[in-house]
């Protein structure tokens, strides 16, 4: 068979040139590119810069006929123009570019009906492995672990699916850093602005038995469950009242912020388990001529970019959203050994100390409504 060649009739670099450039078999070269075997990082370097070195690019179509796969990552996130899920999907695709593959990305808009048909249509053009921050339930995501899909979790775990492995921020400790640091500030009445429950009706957390942290279950109900713990810890108790649900909407956001703060003069902090609950917050407090941090401290869960244009600037948990999809996908295709222990891959989220929050002030009356 005659060589391949490029537009100007030179020939295309091959597998082989690749090996003898970088001192390894065609085996090795191949484990590579195709993400199976085990190579170490000085060798897998040494290949990948030959390959670069040559201008090599691997055979999709080949490869695909040869596995009976198409190739390529799923990716499954519930809104594209969430900062953070934004940060999460650039991290897939920086990942996915080192080793050459290439990512077909949907958004579920959090409707399981929606997640489903994604992960059908990806399960039956063969992808080489899904990585989804998820929606559904156990029974939904059971089924393409079950006929061989490589899946891999971000940022969430369905309840009961603790086998397949995942990449997660560590919300508890920095809701309990966070909750920490206002405490020590001299805050008591701190009000927690939190999401609703997935289901109609579902119940607050309960408090983690003795020496378990939970950190894998529903993000809403991780954090709440820190914030409980740590006021408990703290001897802070908590007060009902100030623990207010909102639905993942702007809406319902600034609706439970406006009724919490018009309703309760007396909160000195308001920690929001969220950017768009935060968000509501900073609105509400402008509306009410409440000055940050100086009536109200407010802080937030997720350092999005605007948290540092408010003015003050908001005090933040960072979750390292980049990172969490960076690490899915090596998890996918490189780190394959890894995918058969317990236990999902923790990145450390970190407080980002600004000035929206301070000692607290003498309580003031309740705001009337406008």
């Amino acid at each position: 068979m005659a060589a391949e060649r490029d537009a100007g009739g030179r020939r295309s670099a091959t597998i082989k040139d690749v090996a003898a450039a970088a001192g390894v078999g065609i085996a090795t070269v191949s484990r590579v590119f195709s993400g199976t075997g085990s190579v170490s990082p000085a060798t897998r370097e040494r290949v990948q810069a030959a390959a670069r070195e040559l201008d090599y690019r691997p055979s999709a179509l080949g490869r695909g006929l040869k596995l009976r796969r198409s190739g390529g990552i799923g990716l499954i996130v519930p809104d594209v123009t969430d900062p953070f899920r934004a940060d999460l999907v650039a991290g897939v695709l920086a990942c996915a570019r080192t080793f050459g593959e290439h990512v077909i990305l949907d958004a579920a808009h959090g409707d399981p009906a929606r997640e489903a048909e994604i992960v059908d249509r990806l399960v039956e053009q063969r992808v080489d492995g899904i990585i989804a921050v998820p929606a559904g339930t156990e029974a939904a995501w059971r089924a393409p672990a079950g006929i061989g899909a490589s899946v891999v979790f971000a940022d969430r775990v369905p309840p009961g699916l603790r086998e397949i492995p995942a990449v997660l921020a560590d919300d508890r400790a920095g809701v309990r850093t966070l909750t920490e640091y206002l405490v020590g500030l001299g805050h008591r009445r701190i009000a927690f602005l939190g999401a609703a429950p997935a289901s109609p009706g579902g119940d607050r957390p309960a408090p983690a038995a003795p020496g378990e942290e939970d950190r894998a279950g529903p993000p809403a109900q991780v954090r709440e469950r820190a914030f409980r713990d740590t006021m408990a810890a703290l001897g802070a108790g908590v007060d009902e009242d100030l623990v207010v649900a909102a639905r993942h909407e702007r809406d319902s956001a600034f609706a439970a912020a406006a009724g919490l703060l018009q309703r309760r003069g007396d909160v000195t902090a308001v920690l929001a388990a969220g950017h768009l609950l935060g968000e509501a917050a900073v609105l509400v407090a402008r509306e009410l001529d409440l000055r940050v941090p100086a009536d109200v401290s407010i802080a937030m869960v997720d350092d999005v970019p605007w948290a540092e244009l408010c003015d003050p600037p908001l005090t933040t948990v960072a979750r390292p959203g980049h990172d969490i999809g960076y690490r899915a996908c090596e998890l996918l295709l490189r780190d394959r050994t890894r995918r058969t222990r317990r236990g999902p891959v923790l990145l450390p989220a970190e407080l980002v100390i600004r000035g929206s929050c301070g000692p607290p002030r003498p309580a003031r009356s309740p705001a009337r409504p406008a």
